[in-house]
């Protein structure tokens, strides 16, 4: 994304003035001299979009990716890091440092959005650059409320830079309210945005993510008709993009999950990762910093230069098997998805018998691996992360009609994905429990490492039902309050107006 040419760290603080000397560095950007440029706010969107691929806090960063998918009935995580081992097997409690990273992030994006949004308002720039700057930093805004409702429920809603020290104490909401306020900034963000960029602006926040993200937001509400509204403005009811939206899905599944597939027509929101920077992922915001991830690396088996820190479950596994492609081939989204022993498998260009399984599951993870390559070694990956793909939006259209008791209209929805997999069209007349069947199935299938599956069971109310009915480690510690993350200890004890969530 070119916004990654502008600086990235935006200034926080003012310059301190002594008696006479009542003067600002030229050469040093304050309060009192940025927020002035289209280049000012760009630098301040850049940095506030960077944040969702940091490191540690980042919500599409390695530890992101760990947190949001290890959970899973689908995925595990090794002993190596305890935090993350901890909260793979249900075992983390509010010292657990990974879902405390994930807070921080979230709000430091949304500190940076209220910034950019008040010092829009009050700049001197033309009125079309204000509503874009605006709109998108309510689009980033709305996406972090968004995360925040789903993993911590009640938590505090900012909406404006604290003015005092008293005001960043702030009380939490109640989950609906936060739900509300990801809502109404998706759809001031949805009003805003235009639906497409020149080229050289990829990857900035478009008038169909906004759209896409609200939708996602009414289905976790339960709210179905306000959903289909939604999705009715991406998708017509044969799966089709809706005018002036040009989506459509990779005839290749897996090239989404490649460099070359990057920005692709299926991608309504990607995290742009790219091998440029510094050299250091884990150097904080500095000029050291990469900005590629190391998620590949860390998942990547030892024997071609990774740390071997996931595995999928066979219960993933299996699950692919449950239907062949037209033809008695498997899935093309099981090649895609992992590789295992069948003939002719290869990974890292070396056949599999030359990897040892040393958690005893039957396969590996191909998605978002450089698999084509020789190994994993320079430790960053710069394939985007597809936080929001159009057939997360065909099947979410699906669910809401299907939830209303439309199951028809919902064929060819999810047809369009089953036909995309090689598989045979659904069978007529399905009732709207076997839809429901069907797209629960077909979403753990298309969505196996992309942080989905956790949170769909949860709304669904089918969480612990399927951890317990898995081969996962660490199912037997599972309990309710695992349906959300703890309040950060370290929150609790500076923030004297926060408390801890139910049963923790």
């Amino acid at each position: 994304m070119k916004l990654l040419r502008y600086a990235s760290v935006l200034v926080l603080g003012l310059t301190a003035c002594s008696k006479n000397l009542d003067q600002v560095s030229p050469n040093s950007l304050v309060q009192s001299t940025f927020w002035k440029t289209d280049a000012d706010f760009m630098s301040g969107l850049a940095a506030t979009y960077k944040v969702f691929h940091d490191v540690n806090n980042g919500y599409f960063g390695v530890r992101g990716i760990e947190t949001t998918n290890g959970r899973g009935d689908d995925f595990f995580i090794r002993n190596d890091v305890k935090d993350l081992y901890q909260l793979s097997t249900f075992t983390n409690n509010a010292t657990t440092g990974t879902p405390g990273s994930l807070f921080t992030g979230f709000y430091t994006c949304i500190y940076r959005t209220n910034q950019i949004i008040e010092n829009a308002a009050s700049s001197t720039l033309p009125d079309a650059s204000k509503q874009q700057y605006t709109a998108e930093a309510q689009f980033l805004r709305g996406v972090n409320y968004f995360y925040l409702a789903m993993n911590f429920g009640s938590v505090p809603i900012i909406t404006k830079v604290p003015a005092s020290q008293s005001e960043y104490y702030a009380s939490q909401s109640p989950e609906a309210d936060v739900w509300a306020q990801a809502v109404s900034d998706l759809q001031a963000a949805a009003a805003g945005l235009p639906a497409a960029y020149p080229a050289a602006m990829l990857g900035r926040a478009t008038q169909g993510a906004a759209i896409g993200y609200l939708g996602k937001a009414y289905v976790y509400q339960k709210k179905w008709a306000e959903a289909e509204k939604a999705f009715k403005q991406l998708a017509q009811p044969s799966g089709v993009a809706q005018s002036p939206f040009t989506y459509d899905l990779m005839p290749n599944f897996g090239d989404n999950f490649t460099k070359a597939g990057d920005n692709s027509a299926e991608s309504l929101f990607e995290i742009q990762n790219q091998n440029v920077g510094g050299s250091n992922p884990w150097s904080g915001e500095n000029a050291n910093e990469a900005l590629g991830v190391t998620t590949a690396q860390e998942f990547a088996p030892t024997e071609v230069a990774g740390w071997f820190e996931v595995s999928a479950t066979d219960k993933l596994f299996n699950e692919f098997q449950k239907e062949k492609a037209v033809g008695g081939d498997f899935d093309p989204r099981m090649y895609a998805s992992l590789v295992w022993d069948y003939p002719g498998a290869m990974y890292y260009n070396r056949p599999f018998s030359d990897f040892k399984l040393v958690f005893g599951y039957k396969s590996l993870i191909r998605k978002y691996q450089n698999w084509h390559d020789a190994n994993e070694g320079i430790y960053i990956s710069d394939i985007n992360e597809k936080a929001l793909r159009y057939a997360d939006i065909l099947l979410l259209y699906a669910e809401a009609l299907t939830m209303q008791g439309r199951t028809a209209e919902a064929y060819p929805l999810v047809n369009r994905i089953r036909t995309r997999a090689n598989l045979a069209p659904l069978t007529p007349g399905f009732s709207s429990a076997q839809m429901m069947t069907e797209i629960q199935h077909q979403r753990m299938l298309e969505f196996f490492r992309e942080g989905q599956r956790f949170y769909d069971l949860k709304r669904w109310g089918l969480l612990e039902q399927e951890i317990k009915n898995s081969d996962k480690v660490g199912k037997e510690f599972f309990t309710a309050k695992n349906a959300y993350f703890p309040i950060p200890q370290g929150e609790l004890n500076t923030n004297p107006n926060i408390h801890q969530n139910a049963g923790w």
